[in-house]
């Protein structure tokens, strides 16, 4: 088996009226523990990576050959695709070029014409490499990479418009946003969710931002439609909790609990706890039986 693009997944979650998770890694413990848990889980899953932390793990070849030689070292049977999230025009080119089996060209900060053009181009170079294109409306709140947006609600009608260019997932701002939610956040727009569902019909839709919304806002956006859910923070908080117990309790002095292999496990088990919260949540879990 090899890594897949997202097509098969995201007809067999929206038919199942299920999400696959979308789970950020930043370094070999996260995309172990990703993989891990997805084959555990038996749960279709995505990982995704940032254009910074790309460049953190040293560039899109390096991140497409830890994926593909961990999915083939541990034996992976459970479909698994490798997705650029939050895109420039650049690095979602360089990112195909790399192997990726699936990107995100997020154009959202463009005027609508030059999204719609730049949108097409992807579109026509990741389906002649046999990938996937996600592509966003209404920037996502918070700060991802330096990707910023207020939590704008989309357009419907430019939801239409994009999704008519031949992408395979929607990204719409539904008042979401990136990172930790403020105690004043108003919530997930489901009137205007329920709006692009009935313009764009069976287009999978994304849910960015997927950490800290509550878990029945997270399942009413399914069943109206979302596909994909994001997880970045999350495992990042469950990753330093774990991290920063281990070495309080000064396990870090014990014998040699200094080696990188003992101090990084229990936040390597941190993220798998989450994973699996994650994927049990969404519905995927058992879905690749």
């Amino acid at each position: 088996m090899a890594l897949v693009n997202v097509k098969d997944m995201m007809q067999a979650a929206r038919e199942g009226h299920y999400a696959i998770g979308a789970f950020n890694t930043n370094n070999l413990e996260w995309t172990k523990a990703i993989l891990e848990t997805a084959e555990e889980q038996k749960s279709p899953v995505i990982i995704e990576v940032s254009e910074g932390a790309t460049k953190y793990m040293g560039g899109y070849k390096v991140v497409a050959d830890l994926v593909r030689d961990l999915f083939e070292a541990k034996k992976i049977t459970v479909p698994v695709a490798l997705h650029l999230d939050h895109g420039t025009y650049e690095g979602a080119k360089a990112a195909l070029k790399a192997g990726f089996t699936s990107v995100m060209f997020d154009g959202s900060a463009l005027p609508l014409e030059e999204n719609i053009a730049k949108t097409k181009e992807i579109v026509t170079l990741a389906h002649f490499c046999g990938a996937t294109v996600e592509a966003e409306v209404g920037a996502i709140g918070g700060e991802e990479d330096g990707v910023k947006g207020r939590g704008e609600v989309a357009d419907p009608n430019q939801c239409k418009l994009i999704a008519d260019l031949g992408i395979d997932m929607l990204a719409a701002g539904i008042g979401n946003i990136h990172g930790p939610y403020p105690a004043n956040w108003l919530g997930l727009d489901f009137d205007c969710l329920a709006a692009i569902k009935a313009k764009c019909g069976d287009m999978p839709l994304v849910l960015h931002g997927g950490t800290g919304i509550p878990e029945d806002q997270v399942k009413k956006a399914i069943s109206l439609g979302v596909c994909k859910v994001n997880v970045n923070t999350e495992c990042q908080q469950y990753f330093a909790a774990a991290t920063r117990k281990y070495i309080e309790e000064g396990k870090d002095l014990e014998k040699k609990g200094y080696d990188p292999r003992k101090l990084l496990k229990p936040g390597f088990e941190g993220i798998k706890e989450i994973v699996a919260i994650k994927m049990a949540m969404f519905g995927s879990t058992g879905k690749a039986c």
